[in-house]
This record gives C-alpha cells, structure tokens and sequence, in this order.
C-alpha cells in the first residue's frame, strides 16, 4: 500500500511539472511566432473531423470518435514539438555556442566535447563522436574558422587513425549550414562504426590534452576572449 501511494504521489508531482513545461514552451512559441498555436489546433481539429467522418461513412461512427480524438491529440503534439524545435533554433540562432547546445540534445548515442579549440574572437570548434566517426563543428565567420578546423583536424587525426573525420561549419555564411539544419545534416552521414569502435575512439580522443578551455553554452554577442598569459 504504501509503494502505491508513493507512485501515485510522484505521478501526481510529474503532472503539474509537465503541464507547467508545456505552457511555457507554448508560451515561447507564441511569441516567437504568433500562427504557431493556431496552426497546431487547426491540424488537431481537422484530424479530428477527417477520422469522425470516416467512421460516419463506414457506418463505425460510435468507435471513430475516440479514436479521432486520440490521433488529433497525437497529431497536434507532434506538430507542436517541431515548431518549439524550430521556434529555439531560431532564438539561438547567431549566439556563440548554439551549436554546442544542438549537438548536446541529439540522439543517436555521440559523445560531444564543447570547445576544443577556438580563438580570441570566441571562434571555436566543437568535436562529436558517434557512429559516421569524428564530426568537427565549427562556430563563426567561414574565413577565421578555416584554419581553426584544419588545425584541430591534424592534432587528432594520429589518435583517430583511419577513421573519417567530416568538417562541419555552422553560421550564415556562404557554404555555412545554419544551425537549424545541423542536427538533420549530421543525421545524414553514414554510419561507419560499431557502437564497440566508437568507444575505443572515444577512451583515445578524451586522452588527448585540451588546447584551450573555453565558457561553456551560449555566449552573448561582442563578448572576446581575453588574452592568455606569456
């Protein structure tokens, strides 16, 4: 009796936090883009009238009803994650170490480290690990990070040995892939590991010595980083 009530208790917790959470991401998407909630509704409602008039017209109306209800639920909540997705990509979009948070809260089993190298101008180079091999991600202007990823792509090419090391250059520069499209960029690569090799390559990536330590998530614009000592 008494685990019975502690589950229902924490499920009675869970509930209000997620509702909360959800309002507030509602919230942020409204502001970000006021026809978001509307279209996610509309969507909702029109699955809904779509199932209930298939059921009126295979004569199954008393069972389409909740099952109307249920897709319209599922349909809505669906589009509602990818419009939040794309509402926070478009805030932290040009905001130093945007694409540090990306890589973060990706699936798919990689192993980030933010900020392996960078510069004064806080210019930097992020490195994830996963199933394609080693992904270099590099944050500013094409011009200053150039250098910055083929540097960083010789200091690790001995310890990662034949394995492929992809390039990645996030920003909105010419050739640049802006930060909402790196996530599905880096889904497209092929995978080219065993999950047993990826860890291998991890134990002798995180053995390497840290060029620079650099603050780490997003970095408010203008800010530079301060010179080190002679």
């Amino acid at each position: 009796m008494n685990g019975m009530a502690k589950k229902s208790t924490d499920g009675a917790q869970q509930q209000p936090g997620r509702l909360k959470q959800i309002r507030m991401v509602a919230k942020m998407l409204s502001q970000a883009d006021p026809k978001a909630l509307p279209i996610v509704f509309g969507a909702s409602i029109g699955t809904l009238v779509v199932v209930i008039l298939i059921g009126w017209l295979i004569d199954q109306l008393f069972f389409s009803i909740p099952l109307g209800i249920l897709a319209a639920a599922a349909v809505g909540m669906i589009i509602f994650g990818q419009l939040a997705q794309r509402a926070q990509y478009k805030l932290i979009a040009g905001q130093r170490g945007a694409a540090a948070a990306i890589l973060k809260n990706m699936r798919g089993g990689w192993t980030v480290t933010e900020a392996v190298a960078g510069n004064r101008n806080l210019d930097m180079v992020h490195r994830a690990v996963g199933r394609p091999g080693v992904v270099l991600v590099s944050e500013g202007p094409r011009n200053r990070v150039g250098p910055l990823l083929g540097a960083e792509k010789k200091r690790i090419s001995r310890a990662a040995q034949q394995v492929p090391i992809y390039d990645v250059q996030v920003g909105e520069d010419e050739g640049q892939i802006p930060v909402g499209k790196l996530q599905r960029h880096l889904m497209k690569l092929p995978r080219n590991l065993t999950k047993g090799q990826v860890a291998e390559l991890n134990d002798r990536l995180q053995a390497l010595p840290r060029s620079m330590q650099m603050p780490k998530g997003p970095i408010p614009k203008g800010v530079r980083m301060p010179k080190g000592p002679r």
